[in-house]
């Protein structure tokens, strides 16, 4: 029962990371599209703008699937990490490099170190997430087992790809919605058109590649395909195609508060999907939740410390996120570090 419980919270965890992350992601994304420095410049601006109140905070979900993966289910997570070691590595030299250039491109004071830094952001937003929805895919396939050789099939197959693929898509379709929305914020209508096309299309490859990908899984993952097409995971599915038509209509509009709400609807709903697959296993279906699980004292300890994160971490995370939508973290400038201490005017220069 316990093992269930821990279970159902580390997939809750990977969907809000999906979703969290992958704003920051896609906005990466958009920043590598974006094209030059003079026809990127507006874009690229706000990229950053938006992205600077929170960009970090969004790592907590990754550290919080760590721990339960390695607390909870110790042999998940060895065979995950020993079978998926050059992706995950990857993808972690991505996450590191990513930072870097985003914290390092705009003090940088010649042209040339500020396009290396952006390039490095850049092109680690579109990496990071291909290689962590591969090493996805491969679990998903069953290729993560205590008896798989370290080999590029664990990860370089048709539904590691797809999904590699698909989470990119769903990465550029959030960070596309949210730039939108704060294009609204700071009253940049040009910007608001500019990505709500730009959404549309990122959420037109992700409905084309879950298809495709549904098609793959029912030879290549057929326990997947089967949890997908049946019962809990075919609610999602089905909620997921809502949230989709929603998004889509709702990005028409030149005013679609709501976008930001459906399209993460879009994320989560197929993350759970694809948990709710795979059930009763861990790895389809060699590990069952049960066989992987640790013990239950330490998943008696790891759900108090759940309960706890709940209580303190997520009401902090949830205001900070509000916080930020609701243009309250926004930078100081130049005049406002200028003015004087007791208010008035602007010290001058």
């Amino acid at each position: 029962m316990i093992a269930g419980v821990i279970a159902v919270v580390l997939l809750l965890a990977i969907a809000a990371y999906a979703c969290g992350g992958g704003t920051d992601y896609g906005a990466g994304f958009w920043d590598l599209a974006a094209g030059g420095a003079e026809r990127g410049k507006r874009p690229r601006w706000l990229i950053d703008h938006a992205m600077e109140p929170v960009w970090e905070v969004n790592n907590v979900w990754l550290i919080f699937v760590l721990v339960i993966m390695w607390t909870g289910f110790p042999v998940f997570f060895q065979q995950v990490f020993t079978t998926m070691w050059l992706p995950l590595a990857l993808a972690a030299v991505g996450i590191v490099l990513r930072g870097a250039g985003f914290a390092l491109r705009k003090p940088a004071r010649r042209l040339a170190g500020r396009r290396l830094y952006g390039a490095v952001f850049a092109v680690s937003s579109l990496l990071t997430p291909f290689f962590l929805g591969a090493a996805a895919g491969g679990v998903a396939s069953g290729r993560v087992t205590a008896t798989t050789t370290v080999s590029t099939d664990a990860w370089a197959n048709p539904t590691s790809l797809l999904f590699g693929l698909l989470a990119v898509a769903a990465t550029a379709t959030l960070g596309a919605v949210f730039l939108a929305a704060d294009a609204r914020r700071f009253d940049a209508p040009d910007l608001d058109r500019y990505f709500r096309r730009r959404a549309l299309a990122a959420l037109a490859a992700v409905a084309v590649l879950a298809v495709i990908t549904l098609f793959v899984t029912h030879g290549d993952a057929p326990h997947v395909w089967h949890g997908l097409t049946h019962g809990v995971g075919l609610v999602f599915v089905v909620i997921a195609v809502l949230a989709t038509a929603a998004t889509a209509w709702l990005l028409t509009r030149p005013s679609a508060a709501w976008s930001r709400v459906t399209a993460v609807g879009v994320v989560a709903s197929a993350v759970i999907a694809w948990g709710m697959a795979q059930r009763p296993y861990l790895v389809p279906t060699s590990l069952t939740i049960a066989d992987g699980a640790g013990a239950d004292t330490s998943l008696r300890w790891l759900g108090l410390v759940t309960l706890v994160a709940l209580v303190l971490v997520v009401p902090a995370v949830a205001f900070l996120y509000w916080l930020d939508t609701h243009g309250e973290l926004e930078g100081l400038t130049d005049t406002d570090l200028r003015r004087p201490e007791g208010g008035g005017p602007a010290a001058p220069r």
